[in-house]
């Protein structure tokens, strides 16, 4: 009675990693390029992403920063100039006892209107160009050079999920630290009358004169503490969107009104993180013009200020659900616009 010999298959055999890792060593030792592994490779790159990686190793540094600061100060001034009327009444909320409502938000833009001009809307934006072009162009630049700094893995376009954090946390205090006068001044405007504040410089003059020059850097605190969550986490949840839908779909970019949605996600999400900091910063920036000058003296003082006058949720979070609106705007704009160009 003769047995049957079962034939181990070929081709499973010599796909199996250990002859693959056998075949290399061979190969080496005599001098013969060493032959692509196999698709579960470590050393294979991600295959959705390596055309993206073909394309970034293909650019110098130096023109990833210029087109990054162009990118970035474009995407920064039209975003914020799309909802500027929307900025000054959130403003103007957030530095004054007023209780929020949908139906106050309206009253205070008709106000405006009638009393001072359709154009009256927009005050204060020429402030807002003046920080956020640099703002934005400097968030955008500093944040592409971030990542590469943190991408240990060059073979990879992704961050870890860490890193991918820490590169927008860093973007967004780097761009505070060189452009928050600016942010102090544009607060200023936007909750005075036109009789108060003429222009950019005479705001500037005026509380140098009057309240001294560290009043321009009122607020400096909580705005890096909030810098922190806010861009860290609108950045992180931008690219993991971004991340996620590339490799869900075989490899395909997103397309612009997909990127708009990821942009309207990461904003949201990013201004909850950071809202209350939010607060305490305009209060500390418009104490000055609002009579609240010893009351706003610090994070922890304005804090206590503020729930006790207010309540913690209605005090901290005033606004948030319709600031939604407002703030997914910029970011799903700034987004877009910036990886459009």
């Amino acid at each position: 009675m003769s047995a049957k010999v079962t034939e181990a298959p070929t081709v499973d055999l010599l796909n199996r990693p250990e002859i693959h890792q056998v075949a290399t060593s061979i190969a080496m030792d005599k001098g013969q390029p060493r032959a692509p592994g196999p698709p579960n490779s470590v050393d294979v790159e991600e295959p959705y992403h390596h055309h993206e990686l073909v394309i970034n190793n293909k650019i110098s540094n130096r023109n990833k920063i210029v087109t990054s600061l162009i990118a970035g100060a474009l995407a920064g001034a039209v975003a914020k100039t799309a909802i500027a009327p929307l900025d000054r009444t959130k403003i103007n909320f957030q530095t004054s006892n007023t209780p929020f409502s949908s139906r106050e938000a309206l009253r205070f833009l008709y106000r405006c209107f009638k009393h001072e001009g359709f154009l009256s809307l927009w005050r204060g934006n020429t402030a807002t160009m003046a920080r956020i072009i640099p703002y934005a162009s400097m968030q955008y630049a500093a944040h592409e050079q971030y990542k590469q700094l943190l991408n240990h893995d060059k073979r990879k376009v992704h961050l870890t999920p860490g890193n991918r954090f820490l590169a927008g946390a860093l973007a967004g205090v780097t761009a505070v630290a060189f452009t928050y006068p600016l942010d102090m001044v544009r607060a200023r405007m936007a909750v005075t009358a036109k009789e108060r504040y003429h222009n950019l410089p005479e705001v500037v003059m005026k509380i140098y004169r009057e309240e001294g020059i560290r009043t321009l850097y009122r607020g400096f605190t909580p705005t890096i503490l909030g810098s922190i969550p806010y861009s860290g986490t609108s950045f992180f949840t931008y690219e993991s969107l971004k991340k996620l839908h590339v490799e869900y779909a075989g490899g395909v970019e997103p397309q612009p009104i997909e990127r708009l949605c990821f942009g309207a996600v990461a904003g949201l999400v990013a201004q909850s993180a950071s809202y209350p900091l939010d607060i305490i910063r305009r209060r500390m920036q418009t104490a000055g013009v609002t009579g609240h000058t010893k009351d706003y003296t610090s994070i922890w003082k304005t804090a206590q200020n503020v729930i006790q006058e207010e309540g913690f949720r209605r005090g901290m979070f005033k606004g948030l659900t319709n600031i939604y609106n407002k703030e997914n705007s910029p970011s799903l704009f700034s987004f877009i616009i910036f990886f459009l160009y």
